[in-house]
């Protein structure tokens, strides 16, 4: 049975990308080596790790503005550690905002470098929103701000005017939908929602912001050693960046960003509206703050549950079962899922009205 992967991460990838990264493990480029196994710095890896880094500048429109793409490993979760360590000063401040639960973790981080300014939070309505109407301190080092919240099902739609650093975690909507990227002074993304497998991580940021705090730096934490030594200070994963660099092809070919952003839109109108036209079903999240990429949604009456669980299980949907923060179901509807395993989810809900 064809199976509809709405997991949250690690997610659905493009079915062109497992066959490719596939071939690679058992011969990478016709050299009688697997990708697993070659150098990094061979000829052929050395390729890889260059077009990757400049397609990522390419779709973002950030080609010939100061950025560097970096590929790392730590997953974003290191990231929290990162940014702070680059670019809060000894003695310094950050500003926050708290959207969820990556936005908390990188908060927590944050502490330890200095003053932590939380401008504005959603954690006492269990972040069904995207906060609103907060001043950033014009003092702070940077502003940080997590641009979707996978677990809650909010999505940032519009981003705050400041004249300090804009930090932005879009782990898990980065090359989604259409943004002036150039507003962000650093962007970071863990590979597995909409690039790759697990074990790397994204990092865009513009130079310009570097080497300003007067702190040392761990060598491994320090962004400008990456840059310098161009995404090898040590051996990257290999693997993980490949898909990426498939997968970044593929997304290029469809069109790039401006052609995924209309596909992905058609996915969440179209479970969205059944969401709120299903009287069995209610969203999470507050209308406004919907997500385009994972779709949080409840049972009206639990006792339902059992049977709408065999339902979609049947169907062969996949990773609906939501996080235990917010219980019921969630969507992810990544780049690579298709339009037709969202209305398999809608029929689904369909049929259980109908069985009401």
């Amino acid at each position: 049975m064809k199976k509809y992967n709405y997991s949250a991460g690690p997610c659905i990838l493009p079915q062109e990308v497992f066959e490719k990264s596939a071939q690679a493990i058992l011969d990478f480029n016709n050299s009688g080596l697997s990708l697993l196994e070659i150098s990094h710095r061979s000829k052929d890896f050395v390729a890889v790790m260059e077009e990757a880094r400049a397609l990522v500048l390419e779709l973002l429109g950030l080609e010939g503005k100061g950025y560097q793409a970096l590929f790392l490993a730590g997953g974003a979760s290191l990231e929290f550690l990162m940014v702070p360590y680059n670019l809060m000063k000894e003695n310094g401040k950050a500003a926050y905002l708290d959207t969820g639960t990556w936005a908390r973790g990188a908060i927590k981080e944050a502490k330890y470098f200095g003053e932590t300014v939380v401008v504005a939070s959603s954690a006492a309505e269990n972040y069904n929103h995207i906060p609103t109407n907060y001043n950033i301190p014009s003092d702070a080092n940077y502003f940080h701000c997590t641009s979707n919240n996978t677990i809650f099902g909010t999505q940032m739609k519009s981003f705050p005017n400041t004249n300090i650093p804009v930090v932005c975690d879009m782990s898990s909507d980065i090359f989604s939908r259409v943004l002036d990227f150039s507003k962000f002074d650093l962007i970071y993304a863990g590979a597995q929602k909409n690039m790759g497998p697990a074990g790397a991580t994204l990092v865009v940021v513009k130079e310009e912001i570097l080497g300003k705090i007067g702190r040392y730096i761990p060598s491994m934490l320090d962004y400008e050693k990456h840059i310098k030594a161009e995404s090898m200070y040590n051996t990257p994963p290999v693997f993980p960046i490949y898909a990426s660099l498939l997968t970044l092809q593929w997304l290029k070919n469809l069109g790039g960003i401006p052609a995924i952003e209309k596909i992905n839109n058609a996915k969440a109108n179209l479970l969205y509206s059944e969401i709120d036209r299903n009287p069995l079903f209610k969203g999470t999240a507050n209308v406004e703050d919907r997500s385009n990429m994972n779709a949080t949604f409840l049972l009206n009456d639990e006792n339902h549950t059992e049977l709408f669980d065999k339902m979609w299980k049947e169907a062969g949907i996949s990773g609906l079962s939501g996080h235990r923060s917010v219980g019921g179901y969630r969507a992810s509807m990544y780049n690579a899922l298709p339009l037709e395993s969202v209305q398999v989810l809608v029929n689904v809900m369909k049929e259980l009205e109908n069985k009401i």
